[in-house]
């Protein structure tokens, strides 16, 4: 039998989990499950370069557990546990950060943003890249998927595994991205790209109501409803076909095409499209979010398989560098 290739991800537990964690991330790395050895973390230690609240993060931590439990993740077979878990991440962290040169942490997007922005940079952020290679590489991951957003971090991981590879052997695992065009940057209320940081974020499993408020303040242009529209420019139209098939998507983009049609018609069928899909896991979510021992069981499931593996490449890295 072929061993299934093992695939990696993280998610920041910053703030309840939105659409755009749920298209970009966390429907891919579900899907995942069926192809792949999959192993999801939740990344406290990258969420402490901003939060600052400790029961915060750890309720945020559970936001996630519940939701990837909701959305139909199999605990049984595959790993899903909190960064902070794995003591050997930060130990890969510190060797991996001994081959990094100051310049490529300067060319990283996260840090040229924040510089641009006149904030403070913290060396959490500065490294942040470093410790986003040892989330990867510690696991002898395969495969990561990732946005478009997130490809540098991916190409700097590669960068850093080849580098140590050339100065000791192989010993690590150099992953492959794998990039889904179509969800790769999901528009927010505003059309930025959808994020906590610009407040402009869909919550996931919001109530009805909620849902479909926050779908109507989705900004659109001026035209009136007589006139023709163009779906490929329309936020409202962009979130839709994450949402709808084919044949759904060319019956509401002739629509716009065809003039006739006003964006709170648009929106209306983008929030039951997102509705119908996400209403038997919202359910789910709902029942089991305040059961911090389930919860808790899951994560302690997760920590075990994932750390029997980081352990044997962290005694591989040791070995090769002289330790």
């Amino acid at each position: 039998m072929t061993l299934k290739k093992r695939s990696l991800s993280g998610i920041k537990p910053t703030g309840t989990p939105h659409l755009g964690n749920y298209l970009g991330m966390i429907k891919p790395a579900i899907k995942m499950q069926e192809t792949h050895q999959t192993f999801y973390f939740i990344a406290d230690y990258h969420a402490l370069t901003s939060i600052r609240e400790p029961e915060s993060l750890k309720e945020h931590s559970y936001d996630l557990t519940a939701t990837f439990a909701s959305l139909g993740m199999d605990f049984e077979e595959h790993a899903f546990f909190r960064q902070s878990d794995i003591p050997e991440v930060t130990e890969l962290t510190w060797f991996l950060a001994c081959l990094t040169s100051k310049g490529l942490m300067e060319r990283a997007h996260a840090f040229k943003d924040a510089q641009s922005k006149g904030q403070d940079v913290n060396m959490g952020l500065f490294s942040y890249p470093i410790l986003m290679a040892a989330d990867i590489l510690i696991y002898d991951s395969h495969v990561v998927p990732v946005g478009k957003d997130q490809k540098q971090h991916l190409e700097i991981t590669r960068d850093l595994a080849l580098r140590f590879n050339h100065l000791y052997g192989e010993t690590l695992v150099v992953p492959e991205a794998i990039i889904e065009d179509q969800v790769a940057v999901i528009p927010g209320l505003d059309g930025q790209k959808m994020s906590k940081s610009y407040n402009n974020v869909i919550p996931l499993f919001a109530p009805e109501k909620q849902l479909r408020k926050a779908i109507m303040k989705i900004e659109t242009d001026s035209k009136t409803v007589e006139e023709v529209k163009d779906p490929e420019s329309c936020n409202v139209f962009q979130l839709f076909q994450c949402f709808a098939d084919q044949s759904a998507q060319q019956d509401l983009a002739e629509q716009y095409r065809a003039g006739g049609m006003g964006y709170g018609t648009a929106k209306q069928i983008c929030f039951e499209a997102i509705r119908d899909e996400l209403k038997d896991a919202s359910e789910h979510y709902h029942q089991i979010r305040g059961d911090h021992a389930h919860l808790e069981g899951i994560l302690e499931g997760g920590k075990d398989k994932a750390r029997k593996v980081a352990r044997d490449v962290v005694d591989r890295v040791r070995n090769k560098v002289g330790l």
